[in-house]
């Protein structure tokens, strides 16, 4: 009999690449989707004929439970969040009720419904925030920077109560940047990928972008599915660091994505203090040795491979686009 997995987040970049690979292992696949008006499902359109979606929301536990009833998960993965940093200031009430108390929700509808299913929570590398050392291993204090990472920290302490209290195989993935063609164009990654194709294409001309010295450790959010999976095949749950052990600055990346299409970032990327953060989070750089060590996992993607293949992805999305505009005029 296929075991079955629940997704929350189904529809996100990471939901996607999870689906990908779990039906890929033969898992019965259930994506928890929010009622919208608007759909925000392409990225698993190519999946729709083998997913079955149940309609939920992480603030509401009716729905938590009743998706968790007609699911009867072996594994929950919970990838749903607000979880872009900047609007965490626009909406920090928001972020924290989904965020936080959505974890708490969602392992108590998991604990009176089918407490033997093994629970992924989806941590984050912004809970370190000001970070105390480098590199940041599972034993690195936090101390975040933002609503969002205060709220993700909430997360990861309630997955760890539940854990230790009521005997859950519940463990935390505390993932650092991981990026894709997937990924929503509101992250920095993807707006400079886009952007650099849109220059190319000419139907852009500038990027505005705030501080080009921070440094990330960026990997390929294909790589840090598996990562997720092999956390919830352990005989005993416990708490990962997910990271390539590599940090790159914005400009780096700007550099690549640029280079790869043939320009000079110099010519176009307009700095804007808009987009500088509040609190700014400088230097992030993982420790995955832990990861490595115990779930035989590492990253495959380099930087590079990375950037070039988010890059080549939006040089054909926009040429797409720019096809299907001329062809209504």
């Amino acid at each position: 009999m296929a075991r079955r997995a629940l997704i929350t987040g189904i529809t996100g970049q990471d939901g996607s690449y999870l689906a990908e690979l779990l039906l890929s292992k033969g898992y019965e696949v259930y994506g928890l989707v929010r009622r919208t008006s608007t759909r925000s499902d392409e990225r698993i359109a190519h999946l729709a004929d083998r997913l079955k979606i149940v309609v939920g929301d992480l603030s509401d536990t009716p729905s938590l439970l009743a998706a968790v009833e007609e699911s009867q998960p072996d594994e929950v993965y919970n990838l749903a969040a607000q979880s872009f940093v900047g609007d965490s200031w626009r909406q920090p009430i928001y972020t924290g009720d989904v965020d936080g108390l959505g974890v708490t929700r969602l392992l108590e509808a998991i604990h009176r419904v089918k407490p033997d299913a093994r629970f992924y929570q989806a941590a984050t590398s912004e809970m370190y925030g000001k970070v105390h050392e480098v590199p940041q291993s599972e034993t690195t204090p936090f101390h975040p920077r933002s609503p969002y990472g205060v709220a993700k920290v909430y997360g990861y302490f309630i997955t760890l109560n539940y854990r230790e209290s009521f005997g859950m195989h519940a463990s935390n993935g505390i993932l650092f940047n991981h990026e894709s063609p997937r990924r929503g164009l509101e992250f920095v990654t993807r707006k400079i990928t886009y952007a650099a194709a849109r220059i190319k294409h000419g139907v852009q001309t500038e990027l505005r972008l705030g501080n080009l010295d921070s440094k990330r450790d960026w990997g390929f959010a294909g790589d840090f599915v598996e990562g997720m999976w092999r956390m919830l095949q352990q005989d005993e749950p416990g708490d990962y660091v997910l990271s390539t052990g590599e940090t790159h600055t914005v400009r780096e990346f700007v550099e690549e994505a640029f280079g790869r299409v043939g320009l000079d970032w110099q010519e176009y990327v307009v700095l804007d203090p808009r987009y500088v953060r509040p609190a700014e989070v400088d230097l992030l750089l993982g420790d995955p040795s832990l990861a490595k060590r115990e779930l035989g996992w590492e990253p495959k993607t380099t930087f590079k491979g990375l950037v070039d293949m988010m890059t080549d992805a939006d040089m054909v999305r926009v040429a797409q686009e720019a096809a299907f505009e001329n062809a209504g005029k």
